[in-house]
């Protein structure tokens, strides 16, 4: 075949742009939004009442992205390896609005996004890569003795460069496992291992370059660290803290597109007075009401925190809905957060395996209304209550097309 010296160069001019880099972590937006099967089964094996009539006059409605659909650790994660691109990517084609990275840092000091410090060796393929598992705070010990297998990975046991080089997959392990590859398996039976072939770990700056790209709103966690602070003599909470904050301004985002959560008291507190821009915006996460015997002294503690100047509060669902009467109603905390004019969030929909499980075993989230929960498609009636009766201002999702939905047919933040 005769090929002229002009096509030639076409075809490599072509090759040369087909073969330059192109980063991950730019999409673009997704404007068609897809909610997939577990809405609709969840409307359908509700009980016949006004709650049911309401979710199905909607289910042919074309469905749009909402604010009050927080993506938990990216919103894929019932079936998709958490805090991972294909976590977000999943959140977002459901409808999140808004996209959770939980911060960490690694030993050179970079941020990255990982639902606890130390839970790499659950969450990550780390014990099968021998380099990096002799790198762990305790590297991997097998099962022996009739004691059970043995150990914990910290993203502070590496650099950012040996942190991006692990696979993400989904939070388990088997406590029985005699080799680092048995190690991984663990996964509840209700969820899926299906997507969880080698999902992208992410830094901040990657997190904040997909979201911005995807054109949503962000609420990062300052994950309370698992080492002792200052870590290695030098790094303070306060500096971590500041890392993140200034990470955000660095790439642009606006104050008021980030909702800053942190579990310590002492971290919100640090933001009203130092980054007032964010810290109006920042969400103290309670759980300080988990024993029966703290619940009174919770919601106690909210005059307290209405009075330092926080406005947004995030206790998990069981602080907000309780049994009364035979019904689902809001609590005596979600009452006294509404008087004192607190918003509220709450976590997290979706991360409760099925409802008969949930009445065999108990669940934190749902343990305060267990009893009275019938089908699946109770975590609508309780979604219900916590909108209709609590008001909550957002509801974090581990499937984000179930609080989307919702939002759809209530018409919240569409």
């Amino acid at each position: 075949m005769h090929v002229t010296n002009s096509i030639l160069a076409g075809l490599v001019a072509i090759g040369q742009v087909s073969a330059s880099p192109c980063s991950p972590w730019v999409v673009k937006p997704i404007k068609k939004i897809e909610l997939g099967p577990r809405p609709y089964y969840l409307v359908e094996s509700l009980a016949p009442g006004p709650l049911k009539a309401k979710l199905s006059s909607c289910t042919e409605r074309e469905m749009k992205p909402s604010t009050w659909s927080i993506g938990h650790r990216g919103g894929g994660t019932l079936l998709i390896p958490e805090e991972s691109r294909e976590s977000i990517l999943a959140g977002a084609r459901m409808g999140a609005g808004i996209q959770e990275c939980d911060v960490s840092f690694t030993k050179d000091r970079e941020l990255v996004c990982r639902h606890s410090q130390c839970d790499l060796h659950t969450t990550t393929n780390i014990v099968t890569i021998p380099e990096l598992n002799a790198k762990c705070k305790t590297p991997f010990q097998p099962a022996a003795g009739g004691k059970p297998a043995k150990v914990e990975c910290c993203t502070s046991d590496l650099t950012v460069d040996e942190y991006r080089s692990l696979c993400a997959k989904m939070d388990g392990f088997n406590a029985t496992a005699t080799t680092p590859e048995d190690y991984l398996h663990g996964t509840p039976a209700w969820r899926s291992d299906l997507y969880a072939t080698c999902a992208k770990v992410m830094t901040l700056e990657e997190h904040i370059t997909l979201v911005q790209s995807l054109g949503l709103k962000f609420t990062p966690e300052i994950k309370t660290p698992m080492v002792p602070m200052p870590f290695e003599g030098d790094y303070t909470q306060e500096v971590f803290v500041q890392q993140i904050i200034d990470t955000f301004k660095k790439n642009g985002v606006a104050p008021e597109d980030v909702w800053v959560q942190s579990f310590l008291y002492s971290d919100i507190l640090w933001l009203l007075k130092n980054e007032p821009d964010f810290g109006k915006q920042a969400v103290l996460l309670d759980q300080s009401g988990d024993k029966p015997a703290t619940v009174e002294i919770a919601t106690a503690n909210l005059t307290t925190y209405a009075a330092d100047g926080v406005k947004i509060v995030a206790p998990p669902i069981a602080y907000l809905v309780t049994a009364e009467g035979g019904k689902i109603v809001a609590s005596e905390y979600a009452k006294k957060a509404k008087e004192l004019g607190l918003k509220i969030i709450t976590w997290s929909l979706d991360r409760s395996p099925p409802v008969a499980q949930i009445k065999a075993s108990g669940d934190y989230y749902y343990d305060s209304v267990r009893d009275l929960l019938k089908t699946d498609g109770d975590i609508y009636t309780v979604l219900d209550v916590l909108w209709q009766q609590v008001g909550v201002f957002a509801v974090f999702s581990d499937w984000s097309a179930t609080a989307t939905f919702y939002a759809n047919c209530f018409g919240i933040d569409v």
